[in-house]
């Protein structure tokens, strides 16, 4: 598919954000405010486990088939193969639901990989777009200039009725950034810095929209990072708009057509957030919210050990992600007393390592490397935390209870910090070897 040159917007007012562009072309209008509310078409859906509880709900609203098969995902990625007789359950419900509806995407286990992942690897979500998915973190897909939303499993029903989401439209925050990341500082520390300003509450049902010359240098995995994560700033969206890096990454995988657009040059914003990466450190969001977060080199400093290291979930565990913690884990050990898990965000992620030999590096060093899921990620799956224990992970959330015991403490960092810190079994910085 060939990338367009231009935007073809409905909004023929000036002072609208992207936001307010998507959702104007979704719902048919021709201009839209914050705090409107809209019925907006619905370009994709996805879901995962949680869909099993949209399935009730969709035959009690006396719906006979799916809006159009065509736009529908589904992505079994939590429990994955089945770890208890609840999750083997609600696997067996979406394939029922599935077979029953003639749901032709559907990614079971053994051709699988996070439901964010597979949207992204597969061309589901495309510029200009409104996608929806039982997955709070589904807005990382507003990486590619699309408005990306969760949504429980009863709006979700409706949404595989009529093709229809019923939204109000938000207000936006620009997230400004200059400045060029140094060796050994990512996309990740650039977004635990912007939760540090922004908090986690912060941008409570607002659209995170992310600008800058540094944004433009970004590759689309390290975008994938930012959007992924405005999750913890309480957004219902976070996008950066299309150019041709989004272009190039979907022309030959955009399951449909793009409509590409773009915020007004007099947009209004709530606020706009001024961030310059230049001398920007590691950072390290510490127990226990994302938005605690601080400079590597103070819990450098303090020696924080750690029980356990996660390397993976839909945050950083792409093939970028995986690769720069290899050249820091080649040839090492972990550490005495340390678990090292690390988990492909995708099957196909997992076969590239196995390509290129990182699976084999990984485990040579004592490492477990493990099945593309969500893995220890949400606690449920697998590297369940002890109460008096902490994990060094690349993930996104470290909140009381997240990967196991409510006492359990989890350091967020990048993946290569994580990596380093699997080999001393103490946080540490990756510039040092670097």
């Amino acid at each position: 598919m060939s990338a367009p040159h231009a935007a073809q917007g409905t909004a023929a007012r000036g002072g609208a954000t992207l936001s307010q562009k998507i959702l104007s072309r979704a719902s048919g209008l021709e201009h839209v405010v914050p705090g409107q509310i809209v019925d907006g078409r619905v370009d994709l859906a996805m879901c995962h486990e949680q869909g099993a509880q949209a399935v009730l709900p969709f035959h009690q609203m006396e719906a006979k088939k799916v809006w159009d098969v065509d736009r529908v995902v589904v992505a079994i990625d939590h429990w994955v193969p089945a770890s208890t007789e609840g999750a083997a359950q609600l696997h067996q419900i979406l394939r029922h639901f599935a077979q029953e509806q003639g749901l032709k995407h559907f990614y079971d286990v053994g051709n699988h990989g996070i439901c964010h992942q597979i949207l992204a690897e597969h061309g589901w979500v495309v510029p200009g777009d409104l996608a929806v998915g039982t997955d709070s973190h589904t807005n990382m897909l507003g990486a590619m200039g699309a408005f990306a939303v969760g949504i429980g499993p009863t709006e979700y029903a409706a949404v595989l009725a009529l093709g229809k989401i019923w939204l109000k439209v938000p207000s936006s925050i620009k997230v400004e950034v200059k400045g060029k990341l140094a060796k050994g500082v990512y996309a990740k520390d650039l977004v635990l810095r912007t939760i540090g300003e922004v908090r986690c509450d912060g941008a409570r049902y607002k659209a995170i929209e992310y600008a800058g010359p540094t944004i433009s240098s970004l590759s689309m995995s390290e975008r994938f990072t930012l959007c992924n994560m405005t999750t913890e700033m309480g957004a219902k969206a976070g996008m950066v708009p299309p150019d041709s890096k989004t272009f190039e990454f979907l022309e030959k995988i955009a399951k449909h057509e793009m409509h590409p657009l773009y915020p007004d040059a007099d947009a209004t914003y709530e606020r706009t957030v001024h961030l310059d990466v230049d001398g920007l450190e590691p950072q390290v969001a510490c127990p226990y919210s994302p938005d605690n977060v601080r400079p590597i080199s103070a819990l450098v400093k303090e020696h924080v050990k750690v029980g356990q290291v996660f390397l993976g979930s839909c945050t950083n565990a792409r093939m970028d992600d995986l690769r720069e913690a290899a050249r820091i884990f080649k040839g090492e050990k972990v550490a005495p007393h340390v678990r090292f898990i690390v988990s492909p965000a995708s099957t196909s992620i997992y076969r590239q390592c196995l390509k290129e030999g990182l699976i084999e590096l990984f485990t040579d060093g004592g490492a477990v490397f493990t099945n593309s899921s969500c893995s220890a990620c949400f606690g449920g799956n697998m590297g369940i935390l002890a109460p008096d224990e902490a994990c060094a992970s690349s993930s996104n959330r470290n909140f009381p209870g997240r990967m196991g015991a409510k006492e359990a403490k989890i350091y967020l960092m990048s993946p290569a910090a994580v990596a380093l810190t699997a080999i001393r079994g103490e946080i540490s910085d990756p510039r040092e070897v670097l």
